[in-house]
C-alpha cells in the first residue's frame, strides 16, 4: 500500500493555534493530515521596530503607555528589552482591558499624555476607533492611539504568493469573520482556489472544521463554508465595518516573520490626526 498524499491545512490565527495545542488535536489526526500554523496572533506579528518606538515613547516623562497585558513581554530589537522591563525601571506603563479604560485614564490624568497601543486584527479595530470617537466627541486632547492594527486578507494573499506555498485548506478565524463576515474570506476559494472553513475555537468546532475541509479536498472542491453561524453573518457586522471605514484607512505594515506587506495594516485617517500617536509624536 502506498502512502496517502499529505494534506496541509493552515490555521491563520494564534487563537486557533493555542486551542489546537491545548487540546492535543495534532495527535488525534492521521499522518496524512498536517496542521500548519499561520501568521499568528496580532501581538506575535508586531515587529521589533514598532516595539522599539513604543519603548522610546515610554521614556518620555509626560507619557503613560496603556496596553493590553500580552504586549508587556513582546521584545524589541534589543534582547530582553520590553515594556515589562521598562515598567520595572520606572516607565509609566499601565495594563488595560479595553481602549475605553485607556480613555478613562486620560480623563483622570489631564497632565499626562495617554498613548494606547492599538494592537489587533479586524476583531479589535472597532473597539479601538470607538475610543477615538469618544475622545473626539468629548474633546479629550491627551489621548492618542498608536495603531498596530493588522488586516487579515493581505497577509493570506502574501502567503499564497510565496513560491514555497503548500497549503490545501484554510481554517479561518471566527472572531475576525464576526466583523468582516463570510464576505471577508470568499476570496480564498474564489480567487486562490483553496478550500476554506470559518471555524469556532472549541476543540470540537475545530475538529468539525477540519473534517469539512478534508471533504472539500477529497471532492476536489474549493468553497467557503461557515461553521460558526452562531456568530458570523454573511455580511459581517455592518455597524463595526462602517465605524472602521470612517476612522481607518489601509496602510503598508511590517509583520514579524513576514516582512513588509502592502496595505496590511490600518492607520487613522488624516482627519483624526489629533488622536494619532504617530502624528502627534512624529513616530
Amino acid at each position: 500500500m502506498t502512502d496517502r498524499k499529505v494534506t496541509h491545512l493552515m490555521e491563520i490565527c494564534g487563537t486557533h493555534t493555542m486551542s489546537i495545542a491545548k487540546a492535543g488535536i495534532r495527535s488525534l489526526l492521521p499522518p496524512h493530515i498536517r496542521l500548519v500554523s499561520g501568521p499568528g496572533c496580532p501581538v506575535c506579528v508586531t515587529p521589533p521596530e514598532v516595539i522599539d518606538a513604543a519603548l522610546a515613547l515610554s521614556e518620555r516623562p509626560d507619557v503613560i503607555i496603556a496596553t493590553y497585558g500580552d504586549m508587556m513581554r513582546v521584545p524589541g530589537s534589543t534582547k530582553g528589552d520590553n515594556l515589562r522591563k521598562r515598567s520595572a525601571l520606572g516607565a509609566q506603563v499601565r495594563v488595560v482591558y479595553s481602549p475605553m479604560d485607556a480613555l478613562e485614564a486620560a480623563k483622570a490624568a489631564p497632565g499626562k499624555e495617554i498613548v494606547f497601543l492599538g494592537v489587533g486584527f479586524e476583531t479589535s479595530a472597532p473597539g479601538t476607533v470607538s475610543a477615538v470617537e469618544a475622545a473626539a466627541r468629548e474633546n479629550i486632547s491627551n489621548f492618542s492611539v498608536f495603531s498596530m492594527l493588522k488586516r487579515t486578507e493581505p497577509a493570506i494573499r502574501a502567503l499564497a504568493a510565496d513560491p514555497d506555498f503548500n497549503i490545501q485548506g484554510f481554517l479561518c478565524p471566527g472572531h475576525v469573520a464576526a466583523i468582516v463576515g463570510e464576505a471577508g474570506f470568499r476570496f480564498i476559494p474564489e480567487e486562490l482556489g483553496i478550500p476554506a472553513v470559518i471555524s469556532g475555537f472549541e476543540p470540537v468546532e475545530i475538529m468539525r472544521s477540519i473534517r469539512q475541509l478534508m471533504l472539500q479536498v477529497r471532492d476536489g472542491d474549493a468553497r467557503l463554508e461557515n461553521a460558526y453561524t452562531a456568530v458570523v453573518r454573511p455580511e459581517g457586522n455592518r455597524m463595526a465595518l462602517e465605524l472602521m471605514d470612517k476612522y481607518l484607512e489601509p496602510s503598508d505594515s511590517v509583520w514579524r516573520g513576514l516582512g513588509m506587506i502592502p496595505d496590511s495594516g490600518y492607520r487613522l485617517r488624516p482627519s483624526f490626526a489629533a488622536w494619532d500617536a504617530e502624528a502627534r509624536f512624529e513616530i
